[in-house]
Order: structure tokens, then C-alpha cells, then sequence
């Protein structure tokens, strides 16, 4: 059973920063839900040299069809010059889930 909906991974220097872009698509009805974990020890390259920081992580859902919205919302909104955006694709669900994201979105 493949799905339209997506996972979509973002993460934020603040809490206040994720929950303003959540609230922001929720209110767009560009998602169903976010989920907000933090904070977070992540640890990555940036301009040759390895970076540590405390950050959190939204974990929203969407349908594909909406990606590069969710996307052009994201990048307007946040705070890194190249923040993370990544859509993991949804291969099956509780139906009566899927149905309710649905009839979350536009």
C-alpha cells in the first residue's frame, strides 16, 4: 500500500522558532501535525570544519503534493541560511490516520 503523504524533517536553533513555522503551516493547512523533539545534540559539517548545536527537530506530516510549499515556507521562516528539509516518503499507515491527515491539508 503506497501513499500521497510524506514525512517532512526540519530542524530549528529554538523551540520557539520550530513552533512558529509549525503554527504557521498548520494555520496554511500545509500540514497535519508537527511534532517537536528537542532539544537535540546534532553534530554536521559546515564550511570544512565539524559543528556541534543544541537544536530541534520537527517531524511534520503532509502530502507529497505539497512538499515544495511546505518547503518555500520553511526557507522564508527560518533563521539558517540552508536549513534542513528533508521528505521521507510515507509507505503505509493506519487507514483511519491517513484519512484524518487528509482531511487536514488543502
Amino acid at each position: 500500500m503506497s501513499t500521497n503523504y510524506v514525512i517532512i524533517l526540519v530542524t530549528t536553533s529554538s523551540k520557539q522558532e520550530a513552533e512558529k513555522i509549525s503554527k504557521h503551516l498548520l494555520e496554511d493547512r500545509l500540514i497535519a501535525c508537527a511534532n517537536i523533539v528537542g532539544p537535540v545534540t546534532s553534530i554536521y559539517q559546515w564550511s570544512e570544519r565539524i559543528e556541534k548545536a543544541e537544536e530541534f527537530l520537527m517531524i511534520m506530516k503532509s502530502g507529497k503534493h505539497l512538499l515544495a510549499k511546505v518547503t518555500d515556507v520553511v526557507k522564508t521562516m527560518h533563521s539558517y541560511a540552508v536549513p534542513e528539509i528533508l521528505s521521507i516518503p510515507v509507505e503505509e499507515g493506519s487507514k483511519t490516520y491517513l484519512d484524518w491527515l487528509q482531511s487536514c491539508i488543502i
